[in-house]
């Protein structure tokens, strides 16, 4: 397998993420937390459920981000790839708490819950697409001058 000069220097510019088990282990207590509510076999096995899916998905997928493309990974084999090419814009909604990215391509939205390092996920999607931050709405003055 011989490798082009340009897949060697998106090896060197791409960046894998760490994963962060925060957002799946906290769904995962809020559903041990539910367990006194009068649903509580059905709704906490539900909840419960959700966070050990994505616990599971946290430990499979990986994200990587090189010059041109976010690519999603899964037990080492491509998943999807989204060239940066194609995004109008992204944001990340609640970073501070395991929030959720949200990114618009031509052709649709894609809302991606954040299963990896927050911090260095928002300082390399800056990197690569900072012009394309949304920034956060601010409330709407309604008197006119």
């Amino acid at each position: 397998m011989s490798s082009t000069p340009e897949s060697q220097a998106d090896q060197i510019h791409s960046v894998i993420l760490t994963p962060s088990f925060r957002l799946p282990l906290l769904v995962y207590v809020l559903g041990l937390v539910m367990l006194p509510l009068p649903f509580h076999p059905w709704l906490t096995m539900v909840v419960c459920g959700i966070g050990v899916f994505l616990l599971l998905q946290a430990y499979l997928l990986r994200l990587e981000l090189t010059d041109k493309d976010l690519v999603i990974w899964r037990s080492g084999q491509e998943l999807r790839r989204f060239p940066f090419a194609n995004w109008l814009a992204w944001r990340m909604i609640l970073p501070g708490m395991p929030g959720i990215l949200f990114f618009r391509e031509v052709n649709s939205p894609h809302l991606v819950p954040i299963l990896f390092d927050p911090v260095m996920l928002l300082d390399q999607l800056r990197l690569r697409v900072g012009h394309l931050e949304m920034p956060k709405e601010t409330k709407r003055e309604t008197s006119e001058d």
